[in-house]
């Protein structure tokens, strides 16, 4: 890292523009300098006040337009002079070297007369302008220094000539880089250090550049860091020489071949020692920061565009990056981070984002520490419950500059229209949330935890402080790996348009309170009964005696009567973790919220069910042995056929015939049992078959009725 030419900063970066207001007593030179930088050359007749001047971008040495206003006591007003030192970003104190009641007049009326216009906590910055200096051959430095050192809020001083010349470039380009690359927030003079707020940010952006956690930037991180920074590489030479720079100051500035903390801080306080802070304001930049040292919104919240009735998930670029900031700090490899480690990952924020109900929101070790699906689990949450939440803390990780995008938002994916889903009959959501709905008590915390793997033993070890509304995790679904988010919803009479919102609805009610399940038919009355949102109903504490419900009608009936799949007995009295087969249905009913599920359905309407009793109706099984027994009676009397035949073979040709009888009508019974008919009877000729007009009729019943059946389930599933 050295402080060689920075990359252009962005436009929101930096300040549009920089006004620069000349002050000072009559006839030191103000309006000289001004017309000298303008024309190159020393004005024979000067004015009495110069017209303001704009110096277009693309001449600045910061790119950045800039305004520069003379001030004239004999033109102006004091309330004029009070405007102007309002709308100034930086002022130049202009004195003559040569007339010591001009230096005088900058402490005792000018720099006074400015702070007392300006707020104090953020000072405008000054230049002091020694004009005239053609005029002597000695320095007003001396004079100066104090002053100076007395005035934390002047930047810098510049001796000048308008008649030669003499650095007025440079006193202009001090101006300008007064204001967009000011000394005062990073530094203190008097205590020769940068301010607690400069190292807080810097220490911040070694953090997040140290990839590896070890505390150290290597050549490669070094490397990076340059890049992103400044657009160009280091040579290993210099590499080396950066180093030495630091091992020569300070003794722990370098360890095992790597810049430590100490030596990046160091490496910036030279910087700005020796008047390079610009090179330091880069680097502020680059990672977001403003002049005050703070984050900017730009940076942080980056534009986003989110339409109705679609969500936001995380895409796999954003994973991939989870997934290296988790292993950066798992620093002892066990999958799940400890307090340790997950209070260093959030070194880089200006506060902790999570609370202690997290740990009871994702799945945690028997530690109760947040494991790698955890982590990825929380962030997934964040992002579908509060985008603008999740592109802030990816912004404090450093996520735009460690994956060199333009912004957080690159790392989020945003939905297409619900209604479109429904219409296609399928979905890209990998996330789906899920509304628990029920009385108090019923047993919806528990349906939560289960999600999370926990049974009523660790459920009955959390803090009613540390309670969450909310359970994710990851479900399989087909293959398939989803998040399902569910939501506990508090007992109303009346739900909210926010909690009705979702992709599938939990009603949840004790099978051992006789009042429980009655809230859920009337919420589902009251809310879902016409919507297209798919329900489940739970039968919580299935482990418990169950109780007739107080209702018009049992749940099983209630079900059937609104076409739903039957009640789910769920327990969390378990040994080991509870059962996730609710949890796998209501997924697949949130993917597939346009069919029923053919596991769950006992409805006997849908065409899976309707086929199925069908087939294991007394009718057809009775058809079914019939077609068996005749059969296996037609192979007898053609056994007793070869039986004759073959009475002149030997006793072993004879026993090895009767054995493969056997084997036939073993293999006849084996089917029978099995249900599908598979006749294995190698030893059967083909033109037997073929003169057997009962099994072809069999068989052209068979395929008849196969293809009707094909034809009748494609025809009601387009339907639905």
């Amino acid at each position: 890292m050295h402080a060689g030419r920075a990359r252009p900063l962005r436009a929101a970066d930096m300040k549009k523009d920089v006004r620069i207001l000349l002050v000072g007593e009559p006839r030191v030179g103000k309006t000289s300098l001004i017309m000298s930088l303008v024309s190159e050359e020393f004005p024979e007749e000067v004015p009495p006040r110069a017209e303001e001047i704009t110096i277009p971008a693309d001449v600045t040495p910061e790119r950045v337009p800039t305004h520069i206003v003379d001030y004239s006591e004999a033109e102006q007003s004091d309330e004029q002079l009070h405007q102007e030192i309002s709308q100034a970003n930086v002022i130049c104190i202009v004195y003559a070297v040569n007339n010591k009641h001009s230096i005088d007049k900058v402490t005792s009326r000018w720099i006074p007369l400015i702070n007392e216009r300006t707020d104090k906590d953020s000072r405008l910055p000054l230049i002091l302008v020694g004009n005239k200096s053609d005029l002597v051959e000695y320095s007003s430095m001396e004079t100066i220094l104090p002053i100076m050192n007395q005035y934390t809020e002047i930047e810098t001083c510049v001796e000048c000539s308008a008649k030669n010349l003499k650095n007025i470039s440079e006193l202009f380009y001090y101006a300008q880089k007064a204001v967009l690359h000011p000394t005062g927030p990073l530094y203190c003079p008097e205590e020769k250090e940068m301010k607690p707020a400069c190292i807080k940010a810097l220490t911040r952006i070694f953090k997040i550049s140290d990839q590896d956690n070890d505390g150290t930037l290597n050549d490669a991180e070094l490397n990076f860091f340059q890049r992103i920074c400044f657009n160009t590489p280091l040579a290993p030479q210099a590499l080396e020489d950066v180093k030495n720079v630091v091992r020569k100051h300070i003794s722990d500035g370098v360890a095992d071949s790597g810049l430590t903390l100490k030596g990046f801080l160091f490496l910036h306080t030279l910087f700005i020692q020796r008047g390079r802070h610009e090179t330091t304001w880069t680097v502020l930049r680059r990672f977001g920061y403003d002049d005050d040292l703070g984050l900017t919104p730009e940076y942080l919240f980056p534009l986003l565009k989110i339409p109705p009735d679609c969500t936001t998930e995380l895409n796999h670029h954003a994973y991939l990056f989870l997934q290296s900031t988790f292993d950066k700090h798992d620093l002892d490899r066990d999958c799940a981070l400890s307090p340790d480690e997950l209070k260093d990952l959030f070194k880089v924020f200006p506060y902790i984002p999570w609370g202690p109900d997290v740990n009871n929101t994702v799945c945690t070790n028997e530690r109760g520490w947040i494991t790698y699906q955890g982590f990825l689990s929380q962030w997934t949450l964040t992002t579908y419950l509060d985008v603008q939440r999740c592109l802030e803390y990816l912004g404090y990780l450093g996520y735009s500059i460690l994956t060199e995008q333009e912004s957080q938002a690159s790392a989020i994916t945003v939905t297409r229209d619900k209604k479109i889903d429904l219409q296609k009959k399928q979905t890209q959501r990998n996330v789906f949330r899920c509304n628990v709905i029920g009385m108090k008590n019923c047993g919806k915390s528990g349906v939560l935890q289960a999600l999370l793997g926990r049974n009523l033993m660790r459920q009955k070890k959390i803090r009613d402080d540390h309670k969450s509304y909310y359970a994710i995790n990851t479900v399989y679904v087909y293959g398939q790996e989803k998040y399902l988010l569910l939501h506990d919803i508090s007992e109303s009479e009346f739900l909210t348009e926010a909690e009705i919102i979702c992709d599938v609805v939990c009603l949840v009610y004790d099978v051992s309170n006789p009042k429980s399940f009655e809230y859920c038919a009337r919420i589902f009355k009251q809310h879902f009964m016409d919507s297209r949102i798919p329900c489940l109903i739970i039968a919580a504490k299935s482990d418990l005696h169950e109780v007739k419900q107080e209702y018009s009608i049992s749940p099983a009936d209630f079900c059937r009567k609104h076409k739903m799949p039957p009640p789910q007995a769920f327990t969390c009295n378990t040994t080991e973790a509870p059962s996730k087969d609710i949890f796998v249905k209501l997924t697949t009913m949130a993917m597939y919220p346009h069919a029923r599920l053919r596991c769950m359905c006992t409805c006997n309407r849908c065409t899976f069910c309707i086929c199925q009793n069908f087939l294991n109706s007394d009718l057809l099984q009775s058809i079914k042995n019939k077609i068996f027994t005749a059969i296996l009676n037609r192979l007898r009397a053609r056994v007793a056929e070869w039986g004759a035949m073959l009475l002149a073979d030997d006793e072993g040709s004879i026993t090895h015939q009767v054995h493969a009888v056997s084997s036939v009508e073993d293999s006849i019974f084996m089917e029978s049992s099995h249900g599908p008919l598979f006749l294995e009877a190698r030893h059967v000729t083909q033109a037997d078959l073929k003169s057997s007009t009962f099994w072809l009729r069999a068989s052209f019943g068979a395929t008849v009725f196969a293809v009707l059946g094909f034809a009748m389930y494609k025809a009601l599933l387009k339907q639905r």
